[in-house]
């Protein structure tokens, strides 16, 4: 399969210095700037408002174990009668790679059908932006769900923030929304964060239905499955039913401030990062499992492995998934935007 119709296959940006950074940027822990008024594009964003970037704080990479996942033979199910688990990190429109590591799990054919019969496939999110082809990963991805419903298995995504700046830049356009810091638009904020003219023209609304349908937080086999690597999640209710609930609800109002402050949260950062282990413990407590498994941190910035602004030709090294936080996190976006790696594997992990 290759990449959408009539589209230009985009060059994979190889190194951070070509991430455009806007100038509202903030540095995690440092207070916002005051609000002075400004637009978006001028400067001014919401408070705590994290795109990716290069001074991103960094993990020492003594608090992270980087795991190598070789291609599944034939995975073993679960006693209950499920078929294995597997998670998908952020995959940004790169379509032909999510079909290359979805193949070496043995999960689709060469015509790309599902092939992995009742088991169970979990994309973490944010599935457009940056890269060349984000309506076909959408496609694919709801194609697969009817072909593993059929087989017996499923599979299911979960909202990224990246999900719902698509959805605020369809709705609400430059709609002036209320960011804390200034006046914003999502359009504005679509284009800084890598949004392709090719995925708007080809949105339809299929896709707006299925993104706006999508689950926030769910639980498999004792692992709690988000998006963010944030406390985001408990801001929005005491259980998963409650927090998919309340967010479904936000954008069924349709109201642009009460979207952009959803956004705004799913775009915080870091919690488990350092001693973040104590901020795992907090969502493992309100909602259940053993272990946390996000995207939306690419693993090169939380290893500090990044191309340099001087040039430095090297592309980030991601071999597989990071377990962290005293054990209990899981980074599955391996920096696929920056010629890392779009990881797909099977749970659980063996250490």
């Amino acid at each position: 399969m290759t990449q959408g119709a009539g589209q230009v296959p985009a060059v994979r940006t190889d190194t951070v210095r070509d991430f455009r950074v806007p100038a509202y940027v903030h540095q995690a822990g440092q207070e916002p700037a005051a609000d002075t008024g400004q637009d978006a594009a001028q400067g001014e964003l919401p408070e705590a408002y994290t795109p990716t970037q290069r001074d991103l704080p960094v993990i020492n990479r003594g608090d992270t174990v980087q795991v190598h996942v070789t291609p599944a033979g034939e995975p073993a199910g679960t006693s209950n009668g499920l078929g294995p688990l597997y998670v998908v990190g952020d995959v940004h429109g790169y379509l032909d790679e999510l079909i290359a590591a979805l193949r070496e799990q043995g999960l689709i054919d060469e015509e790309g059908d599902w092939a992995a019969g009742n088991a169970r496939l979990w994309f973490l999110g944010d599935f457009t932006d940056r890269g060349p082809d984000g309506i076909g990963v959408i496609d694919l991805v709801m194609r697969l769900s009817a072909q593993a419903a059929a087989a017996g298995g499923y599979c299911k995504a979960l909202m990224g923030n990246h999900e719902l700046l698509l959805l605020g830049a369809k709705r609400f356009g430059d709609t002036p929304v209320n960011s804390g810091a200034g006046t914003a638009t999502f359009q504005a904020a679509w284009l800084l964060n890598g949004g392709q003219k090719s995925d708007m023209d080809r949105l339809q609304d299929v896709h707006l239905q299925w993104m706006s349908r999508l689950d926030a937080i769910e639980l498999e086999d004792d692992h709690l499955l988000v998006h963010s690597d944030a406390l985001t999640y408990l801001e929005y209710g005491d259980s998963i039913e409650a927090v998919n609930d309340t967010i479904r609800e936000a954008l069924t109002r349709n109201d642009a401030d009460e979207c952009w402050d959803l956004f705004r949260k799913f775009t915080k950062r870091f919690a488990f990062r350092d001693d973040g282990s104590q901020a795992v413990q907090q969502l493992l407590g309100a909602f259940g499992g053993r272990r946390i498994v996000h995207g939306h941190s690419p693993i090169p910035y939380l290893l500090g492995e990044v191309g340099s602004e001087e040039g430095e030709d090297s592309a980030p090294q991601v071999e597989g998934p990071h377990v962290y936080a005293d054990g209990l996190a899981i980074a599955m976006d391996g920096g696929v935007t920056m010629a890392g790696k779009l990881l797909v594997c099977q749970l659980p992990l063996d250490n």
